[in-house]
């Protein structure tokens, strides 16, 4: 049975708010909250990814302690961005 978008964004926004780190819930909730269902289908995808990333790497990535991977670039600029971390 195939995931109806609405349930993914709900999922989505669910995964983003329940990390292993406080500062990441607050980051990704908000994001979540406000830019999940703007995103086109493969925007979608690329961030259903990302929350599959380790916490500690994203804080690293979002707040630029560290390079994210090259596939990811924009989409931690964009959550830097909007959390403004940088």
């Amino acid at each position: 049975m195939s995931e109806t978008p609405e349930n993914r964004i709900k999922r989505l926004k669910m995964r983003s708010m329940r990390r292993g780190i406080k500062e990441m819930d607050l980051i990704l909730s908000a994001y979540a909250g406000d830019r999940l269902d703007g995103m086109s289908e493969a925007q979608i995808v690329k961030y259903d990814a990302l929350l599959s990333e380790n916490d500690q790497d994203l804080y690293q990535w979002v707040t630029g302690q560290c390079a994210p991977p090259a596939e990811f670039s924009s989409l931690i600029s964009d959550i830097s961005d909007h959390a403004g971390t940088k």
